[in-house]
């Protein structure tokens, strides 16, 4: 069976657009159509439906019993590849990682740089992505592991805890909240509030904080991105509940106002996505031998 087109086939899936998978794959749409046709007429059965006055592509029954397949096939024939390069004695390979940006630019920062002074050798490439894409990068076998706030079990992946990171009140310079040494989650109750996109869970777990001491924001703008955020609150257009080792240079600066809650301390959980059934490869196992305390 061609392994590459399992690849493409498990990307299709991902994509669900025949085009958007040649660009990826930098082949022609046409060069992704043949290849699925030539599974589908090594397997006996139609895979994908194209057509029929609907866009992109869709399984069927077949074919998403393929994908489970496909999946599983590539993840044992990666994990072969990294097990023959491991057969060397220098640590070595491509390590592929994806985390959220309020983790990769913060406090992944400083164990990020240390293993690559330790394993100059290792290939590693750290890719900034959504929480549900990590989780779905993880299944399809396109990362090694995936580092999320709020990780949560699921079926094919297992999490391993890291750090927990204390949760603070943001403010623009000058914010009349600023004076106080504390802020009380009432404190908050009907200001501009500039929040984490509502899927996001760091969202859910300021939420729930919020709801648990019947506190309303008015929440003015919502961003994924905890960069973004961070801009908005300097600007003026609302606070916000940011993990403290992201605000940080911006506190040292000036130009965010850090201020613990009072209401009790509130944390962030933070874990390592690992894939089930899966043997991590040496680089693997060392990178998380230094990310982890």
């Amino acid at each position: 069976m061609d392994l590459d087109a399992l690849r493409l086939f498990v990307d299709l899936a991902e994509t669900r657009s025949f085009s958007k998978t040649a660009g990826k794959h930098f082949v022609s749409q046409s060069a992704v159509s043949q290849r699925v046709r030539s599974l589908e007429k090594e397997l006996g059965h139609r895979l994908v439906e194209r057509g029929k006055g609907r866009p992109g592509a869709h399984f069927t029954e077949a074919g998403e019993r393929t994908l489970s397949y496909a999946r599983e096939i590539l993840g044992r024939a990666d994990a072969l590849k990294r097990e023959l390069i491991d057969l060397g004695s220098e640590i070595g390979g491509a390590l592929n990682v994806a985390t959220v940006y309020s983790i990769g630019l913060h406090a992944l920062t400083p164990s990020v740089s240390d293993f690559l002074r330790q394993f100059p050798t290792v290939n590693l490439h750290l890719e900034y992505l959504r929480t549900d894409r990590i989780y779905e990068a993880l299944l399809a076998g396109t990362i090694d592991c995936g580092i999320v706030a709020c990780p949560r079990e699921r079926v094919g992946i297992t999490v391993l805890p890291l750090h927990s990171e204390r949760m603070v009140v943001a403010l623009p310079a000058g914010h009349i909240l600023a004076k106080e040494k504390v802020i009380h989650a009432s404190d908050l109750a009907d200001r501009p509030f500039v929040a984490f996109d509502a899927d996001i869970p760091t969202r859910l777990l300021i939420d729930s904080f919020l709801a648990e001491h019947n506190v309303s924001v008015r929440i003015t703008q919502a961003f994924d991105n905890i960069e973004t955020i961070k801009r908005v609150v300097e600007i003026g257009l609302g606070v916000s509940i940011l993990p403290e080792p992201t605000v940080e240079r911006e506190a040292r600066d000036g130009t965010i106002i850090v201020r613990p809650l009072a209401d009790g301390e509130l944390t962030r959980p933070t874990g390592v996505l690992l894939p089930k059934g899966r043997t991590p490869s040496r680089a693997l196992e060392r990178f998380l031998s230094v990310i982890t305390p």
